[in-house]
């Protein structure tokens, strides 16, 4: 844990963004993101396919909300969960597809110290390299993002938060190796994405037959637990379990 990457890597184009949602999410595993002195390598992701997608935020429509989500792709989208956490998403696909990826986790690999600062504010015991940018809400903290970098466009020039690509490019053959360099002429790149069901989603949204779009680097200390989602009371089943306060 805690070598310092930089955000050194190519800029990811937004080309690269605007494909279909489950091509780009796994794709990103592997990609620098940095903001005000922190990067963190992402390793672990959540698909969301906007209004064909009962978990997506965007399920019904847009609203004042989830208006970025519907392009174009490479921009942000950064909600308030449960009034506490800031959890990011990068816009995917076409233009009116409402498609996201939700950044779940990641290592630091940059800017530990401010990350850790960021990350300490409240709490009495320390927080261990691995739990830096661990779960949504902690890598939205650790980045120091919160609801002014909503709708804030990732490829656009001077952005204050870049996206980029170690080794390059995000390339149809997946994320580079672990440890962000280039991998040798005529060699495959030494990485494992896994997938399951994603994490805290309600209804059918949350089914693992149906939507297994978590993606994760097998072996990341920094990836976080699947939890499924709490049961909902009653009275609140009226929705059928379409709304997600996870993505």
């Amino acid at each position: 844990m805690g070598t310092d990457h930089g955000a050194g890597g190519s800029p990811v184009p937004r080309t690269e963004l605007s494909g279909p949602v489950l091509e780009v999410a796994p794709r990103l595993l592997g990609c620098l993101l940095t903001h005000d002195g922190v990067t963190v390598r992402l390793t672990e992701v959540e698909a969301y396919a906007g209004t064909s997608d009962p978990g997506s935020h965007a399920y019904r429509g847009p609203t004042a909300r989830t208006g970025v989500m519907f392009g174009p792709a490479g921009h942000l989208y950064v909600y308030l969960s449960h009034g506490l956490h800031c959890c990011a998403n990068i816009v995917t696909g076409a233009s009116g597809t409402a498609s996201a990826v939700l950044l779940r986790a990641g290592e630091v690999v940059a800017g530990i110290p401010l990350a850790r600062r960021r990350r300490q504010q409240g709490r009495s015991s320390p927080v261990p390299d691995r739990d830096l940018a661990r779960g949504p809400g902690n890598l939205g903290r650790a980045l120091g993002l919160d609801r002014r970098q909503d709708g804030l466009d990732l490829c656009g020039p001077g952005s204050a938060v870049s996206l980029t690509a170690p080794w390059g490019r995000v390339g149809p053959e997946g994320p580079g190796p672990a440890d962000g360099a280039p991998p040798a002429a005529g060699t495959a790149r030494p990485v494992t994405v896994r997938t399951g069901p994603r994490v805290g989603v309600s209804g059918e949204g949350g089914s693992a037959e149906l939507f297994p779009w978590r993606f994760w680097l097998a072996g990341e200390a920094t990836v976080s637990a699947y939890r499924a989602a709490a049961p909902r009371r009653a009275e609140s089943r009226s929705t059928s379990g379409r709304r997600s306060g996870r993505q």
